[in-house]
């Protein structure tokens, strides 16, 4: 089994959104940027998880993403099912049919077992231990929301408008008719 980039981004994606959950609506756009994953991928992903009732929206200004359960209750195999990430090593896709003739390949047995392996440890591992892990590490989670686009600290003054010529034929105008 290979874990595609699907599946990873994904898994990031919700270590992310878990760790700043306390701060409200999570937008794709700070994810993407703090992650490095591309804004029009996550969008595919966050909607599988969203069908998925994973994560949920919030629609507007101060909007985005926010878990839609505990992640004590999110584990990584519903992560990476909801993402049509397949968890399967063999060859047939779990179909019985390996050789093509309807039967089984001679290590079916083994690639099924280590699906059954891989399903159990990443069903075992929910957000919130990966989530912990990163605070564990010392990631640091900015506290204080960023000021929005149309809001300023400072007031801004604008120019004072003087009547006055705003070019030489202007100027020129202005003293022919004196």
């Amino acid at each position: 089994m290979r874990l595609t980039t699907k599946g990873r981004f994904a898994v990031t994606a919700m270590i992310d959104l878990g760790l700043r959950q306390n701060n409200g609506p999570v937008t794709l756009a700070a994810i993407s940027q703090r992650q490095q994953i591309s804004l029009s991928y996550l969008e595919q992903l966050f909607g599988k998880l969203r069908r998925h009732e994973l994560v949920e929206s919030t629609r507007g200004p101060g909007g985005g993403y926010t878990l839609g359960r505990k992640a004590s209750e999110i584990t990584v195999a519903d992560i990476i099912v909801s993402v049509d990430e397949p968890i399967d090593a063999t060859q047939c896709g779990g179909k019985e049919n390996c050789t093509g003739e309807g039967s089984r390949c001679m290590t079916h047995e083994l690639w099924a077992s280590l699906n059954n392996r891989m399903v159990e440890f990443l069903d075992s591992v929910t957000l919130q231990k990966l989530v912990d892990d990163q605070l564990a590490k010392g990631v640091v989670i900015e506290t204080t929301p960023h000021l929005k686009k149309a809001i300023f600290a400072v007031p801004i003054v604008k120019p004072i408008r003087v009547n006055v010529p705003n070019s030489v034929f202007a100027l020129g105008n202005a003293f022919s008719k004196s």
